[in-house]
């Protein structure tokens, strides 16, 4: 009976173990309150990427949709706006969305505000920046508009400073690649 125990106790560690560990099982909601799961972008690129309306690095929204627009099918962009630095993101969600638009015209995916570092860190953001969580690498967020370059079979490839251009030579590289 002790053996059985023991082994129903392993099989529920795994378990609980392997939720969240592999950037394709997490399930996010959009700024609608739309769920998003991650595994639909499966054999895409992946630009994850923090953001923040009330940010220096704010105009890159735009180099960010021209990216998207431009690697249409081959990458998407999901963004995550995020108030952990200096309140540069106080909006709700029906604010964000409306700034987003009318100043950007963005048209990729941007998700709910969550945390991405502190206690309250998002369980995504866990995953994309513990090397325990994803295999490659540790990588503290340190400002708005970090850019977490995912490739197409979900493994984190790089991370980039937030004053890193969206189409800087290392990501116009990154995406040349096969």
């Amino acid at each position: 009976m002790k053996l059985f125990t023991t082994f129903i106790a392993l099989m529920i560690a795994s378990a609980v173990y392997s939720q969240g560990s592999d950037f394709y099982s997490f399930k996010v909601k959009t700024l609608e309150g739309q769920d998003f799961d991650m595994g639909s972008l499966k054999g895409k690129k992946v630009m994850v990427v923090n953001v923040a309306s009330k940010c220096g690095y704010t105009p890159q929204y735009k180099d960010l949709e021209a990216l998207y627009e431009r690697y249409n099918g081959e990458l998407v962009i999901v963004a995550f706006p995020a108030n952990n630095f200096m309140n540069q993101e106080p909006g709700t969600a029906a604010e964000i969305r409306q700034f987003c638009t009318e100043n950007y015209g963005v048209t990729f995916p941007v998700m709910e505000k969550i945390s991405v570092k502190g206690k309250d860190i998002h369980p995504l953001y866990q995953w994309l920046t513990s090397k325990d969580k994803n295999g490659v690498m540790d990588a503290e967020v340190s400002w708005n508009f970090q850019k977490f370059l995912i490739d197409e079979k979900g493994k984190l490839v790089d991370v980039l400073k937030p004053k890193e251009k969206p189409d800087s030579e290392v990501v116009i590289k990154w995406l040349a690649a096969r």
